[in-house]
């Protein structure tokens, strides 16, 4: 009986135990998971919002790792517990993923996505907020969780760019609507208070997934972004409740109930996103000759022709419009008297015929020389994911392996019986394809043919290669129901089902009569285990023992091989000093300090501003709606522009912006940006409130609306006014005068556009109200065909020009003197690599360049200086010198850019006889020649002479190089004056430029003509 209570014990306490046990693992059915996938935002408009650019960066990144600390599990109140999936990517033109989607209940896992957090480098470009979405939604669909009504996206941007901006990827109204259609909500969270709102709950999901949330500000308050923390996190509470707490309780699971009948097969899912660009396929087949080729380039001038014979007389024309005075012609040989005509009567005038036929193609021209090779283009974006592709078939059989060495000869057999006739054998193999035959000569060019017929369409091309397999779809529409299927097999254990209803209370059995059984028998054995991977090499056994000694050898009588180098030696004694070495290149000059002094100090650079702009925009009848909407996109242009190339910060203190729309008498509308309290209106409001301006249509009282903008927006000294009008102000019922604002330290731009009925704006109005007679500040006139080209780059760009004439730049000098009588010739390079834009720098650096040779101070009257300019394509040009700046910059206006090749050689020539052309005995003679390296039929040896013969003719060669594509050993020989290189004499007289617009920035110009000034 003690035995039998001491059994029943030890039961009790292994049902126990497995009980304990059970309760201590986890059970996952428990958990109800929640998607929360980061979108932030890295690009220029961030980053450059304060200094340093990370300032901004480092406190979003702060707040998101903040979040991450508080995605805690949460209880529900129906026992289930709330876990998070979280991940993260940062954007700019680019999406870069930081990280998928991981459980945050594993404490590695959440370390790591902070560390990944931390380590986000950002990319200070454009904005593609629709794009980074986009990628955001397709993570949480393809890593999210099984609950589709969990699943949330956290944006973090600024709202930019808020108009004229090319989103590639549809757009953030497409990206938010894509969002809902898959059951995604989207928090939108600023960067700081002062953003675009309406970007920001264009990207929410409604105004509860907005709510003024805000991931950083300048004080670095800590307390407002632990409020948006908390507030997003008890709004996913509130939401996943029902979610998660759908049914009562978690009985334990009954036995399994019979297979279901088998579904309809579902719906075919939605498209994958696209797949990534595949691999440059194998070249094409040569294809069919192409059409006729555009008229080549026009050729050289060639020699001039004889003269041909007379022509026959042709038949009289229709008579032709009035054309410009041409210029006298040559008087003309003497024609063969004609026979006296009848006089016939006046006929009828004829109907205009038909044009003639189309004249014979000219003559091809000179095939050119091979250009240069361009730049490698930069990497492009990665594509987005394509779909799967269709499964490949099976592969064929695999070819007959290599044929074996042949064996050994054997032994010779005995000769057998005669065989019969064989069969023939088989066909050989085609042979290879003979080389291709030289090319012909290029033949006479034919006359063009006549437009073929348009050809059949041609076969179907061959099925492409199999496309990489792109990501899974997204889970396809629940299917109906289909017909029940043939019993499966046994399937595994699945999830515990819902409590069943209590069924009724069955009979009680009789009372039992059982003992407690005997232990079983040990089982059989179990299948043995697979394979087990091979096992490394095993470590090294223990050292055997000692053999015995073996038996002495012969005598050596040969000497062995070196032995192995010795240890280094001691350190012997110290040597006597060497000669002295060559001196080195000279230190930085005052001018080149100042020059890395401005590249490293922003505060060294010329700012527009504090600036007060105002717009006066005529809203009269004669613009017209469309004209007028295209105005009001104007405005905004221009501010963004503004801020943006000319960094000017429009916040009602520093700067402010004001807007007068005009039309009648009385009818105008005042909009002005304010930060004091009572009328406060931020940036994004004055925008708004510009786009929310109607079309007044009445009459045009211009002088009006200029005296409305004096007094109510309180224009001062620093006031820049632009007046957009189409140039017919009412001038005889507008007792205002247009020139209300002359004279008083205001600068006004008049920018006058033809109106609908095409005239052209008044030009006498344009320059009264632009102030053109003000001696103290002269305005500025446009003239636009239309409004459209109001929004041209290049206009944009002239007009802010004019807007920030008067920048503030620091008083930087960097002062020269010439000791004695010297002339300086400068040479520009007017090749077609240069550009015509880069050429117009280039003329622009080189009128700064005279400036400071001819105003600088001199020793004596002696010692004047004279300059001379020119260009050199394939043929040099150089004016005479002279000591007159006008007669300089006039030179320089008048060179043109000749867009042909380039001729170094004669250009060096051309100087020295200019030079000598020039006499002057004693005077000191320096040449400044811009390139690049590279010319036609130019050597090592050819350079190596010409520069001797300019040392010769007593000339200092001076070489400006600009850009990254030069022949470094051509300039090199250069300034070598046909002698072995010497580093501290190229460092004087070769100077170098990044790119064309660093000719103009900073101090460069003083740095050269200091240079050039010094004679050593």
């Amino acid at each position: 009986m003690a035995r039998r209570g001491l059994i029943l014990t030890a039961f009790w306490l292994c049902s126990l135990l497995e009980v304990m046990q059970t309760q201590r693992q986890r059970n996952p059915f428990q958990d109800c998971p929640v998607d929360l996938f980061f979108v932030l935002d890295t690009s220029e408009s961030v980053a450059l919002r304060s200094k340093p650019p990370d300032y901004y960066i480092k406190q979003i990144q702060d707040w998101t790792n903040l979040f991450i600390d508080e995605l805690k599990e949460k209880h529900q109140p129906c026992d289930r517990s709330l876990t998070w999936n979280a991940g993260a990517l940062h954007y700019s033109d680019e999406v870069q993923l930081v990280r998928e989607l991981r459980d945050m209940q594993k404490a590695d896992e959440k370390a790591d996505l902070k560390r990944a957090i931390n380590n986000i480098k950002y990319i200070g470009k454009g904005t593609y907020t629709d794009c980074a979405i986009k990628r955001g939604i397709a993570e949480v669909m393809i890593d999210g969780s099984y609950y589709h009504e969990n699943k949330y996206i956290v944006v973090v941007t600024d709202g930019h760019p808020e108009t004229g901006y090319k989103e590639p990827c549809g757009g953030i109204q497409d990206a938010a609507n894509e969002a809902r259609q898959h059951g995604i909500k989207v928090f939108a969270v600023a960067i700081s208070p002062d953003q675009l709102d309406a970007r920001l709950s264009i990207i929410a999901t409604d105004k509860n997934y907005r709510q003024n949330f805000t991931a950083a500000n300048k004080e670095r308050d800590i307390s407002s972004r632990r409020a948006t923390i908390h507030t997003i996190i008890d709004i996913i509470l509130n939401e996943t409740k029902d979610v998660c707490c759908s049914f009562d309780c978690n009985a334990k699971g009954g036995p399994k109930g019979p297979d279901g009948d088998a579904g309809h097969k579902g719906e075919a899912g939605r498209p994958g996103m696209h797949g990534e660009k595949g691999d440059v396929g194998a070249p094409g087949n040569t294809g069919d000759p192409g059409p006729v080729g555009y008229q080549g380039m026009k050729g050289d001038r060639g020699v001039r022709g004889e003269k041909g014979e007379r022509g026959h007389k042709g038949f009289k024309g229709d008579k032709g419009q009035h054309g410009i005075d041409g210029v006298d012609g040559r008087k003309g040989e003497a024609g063969y008297p004609g026979l006296p005509g009848c006089k016939g009567s006046p006929g009828p005038d004829g109907l205009q015929g038909d044009s003639g036929p189309k004249g014979d193609a000219g003559p091809y021209g000179e095939k050119g020389e091979k250009g240069e090779g361009g730049k490698d283009g930069e990497k492009g974006r990665p594509g987005n994911y394509g779909p799967n592709g269709p499964r490949g078939d099976r592969g064929g059989r695999g070819g007959n392996g290599e044929k074996g060495e042949r064996g050994d000869d054997g032994p010779p057999g005995v000769d057998g019986e005669r065989g019969g006739k064989g069969d023939p054998g088989e066909k050989g193999e085609q042979g290879s394809r003979g080389n291709r035959g030289p090319r012909g000569e290029i033949g006479d060019p034919g006359s063009r043919g006549q437009p073929g017929r348009e050809g059949s369409a041609g076969p179907n091309g061959d099925p492409g290669e199999r496309g990489r397999d792109g990501l899974p779809g997204y889970r396809g529409d629940e299917g109906q129901s289909g017909p029940e299927g043939p019993k499966g097999p046994r399937g595994i254990k699945g999830a515990p089902g819902d409590r069943g209803l209590m069924g009724e209370r069955g009979e009680d059995g009789a009372p039992g009569n059982g003992t407690v059984g005997c232990h079983g028998y040990q089982g059989d054995r179990g299948p043995a285990g697979e394979a087990g991977e091979p096992g490394g090499i095993g470590t090294p056994g223990p050292k055997g023992d000692d053999g015995e000694p073996g038996d002495p050898g012969e005598d050596n009588t040969k000497g062995g091989f070196p032995g192995p180098k010795g240890p280094k030696g001691h350190r012997g004694p110290e040597g006597n000093p060497g000669p002295p070495g060559p001196p080195g290149p000279p230190g930085s000059d005052d001018c080149e300090i100042l020059d890395i002094i401005m590249r490293m100090c922003s505060c060294c650079e010329c700012k527009c501003g504090p600036l007060d702009l105002t717009f006066v925009v005529d809203s009269s009848e004669s613009i017209g709606s469309t004209n007028f909407a295209l105005a009001k996109d104007f405005i905004v242009t221009v501010i963004d522009r503004l801020m943006k190339d000319q960094r000017v910060t429009f916040d009602g203190l520093e700067s402010s912006l004001g807007v007068v729309q005009y039309s009648g008498n009385q009818a105008q509308e005042t909009i002005k940006l304010s930060s004091a309290a009572p009328a406060r209106r931020s940036l994004a409001e004055f925008k708004q409130a510009v786009k929310d301006l109607r079309w007044l249509a009445e009459a045009t009282y211009t002088g009006q609306a200029l005296g409305v903008a004096l007094n109510t927006l309180s224009l001062k000294g620093n006031s820049v006014v632009i007046v957009l009008t189409d140039g017919r102000s009412d001038i005889l019922r507008d007792q205002t005068p247009l020139d209300i604002l002359c004279n008083k330290g205001i600068r006004v731009g008049g920018v006058g556009i033809k109106d609908y009925s095409g005239r052209m704006p008044n030009e006498e109005q344009l320059g009264d109200l632009a102030c053109a007679a003000d001696s103290q500040k002269p305005g500025f006139t446009f003239t636009r065909d239309n409004f459209a080209e109001l929004l041209e780059d290049s206009f944009l760009q002239n007009l802010t020009a004019q807007i920030c004439q008067d920048k503030k730049c620091p008083d930087y000098k960097c002062p020269i003197s010439f000791d004695t009588a010297t002339d300086i010739a400068v040479l520009m390079d007017s090749s077609a690599s240069v550009g015509s834009k880069n050429y117009d720098m280039t003329k622009k650096f080189v009128k700064r360049l005279a400036e400071r040779f001819l105003t600088a101070d001199t020793a004596s009257p002696r010692a004047s200086v004279r300059v001379a300019v020119g260009e050199y394509g394939r043929e040099a040009h150089l004016s005479d010198f002279t000591t007159n700046l006008t007669q300089v910059v006039t030179r320089i206006d008048e060179a043109r850019f000749e867009n042909m090749g380039t001729d170094v050689m004669s250009a060096l020539s051309q100087a020295i006889r200019r030079f000598r052309e020039a006499g002057g005995g004693q005077r000191v003679k320096k040449l400044l020649l811009f390139s690049d390296g590279r010319s036609q039929g130019i050597t090592s040896s050819l350079i190596a002479k010409r520069v001797r013969e300019v040392e010769d003719a007593g000339i200092k060669l001076y070489i400006l190089s600009v850009g990254s594509q030069v022949n470094e050993a051509n300039l090199r020989d250069m300034v070598s004056r046909g002698r072995s290189y010497d580093v501290a004499y190229a460092h004087r007289h070769l100077f170098r430029a990044s790119d064309y617009s660093s000719l103009l920035r900073g101090v460069f110009y003083q740095t050269v003509s200091r240079k050039i000034s010094l004679n050593i």
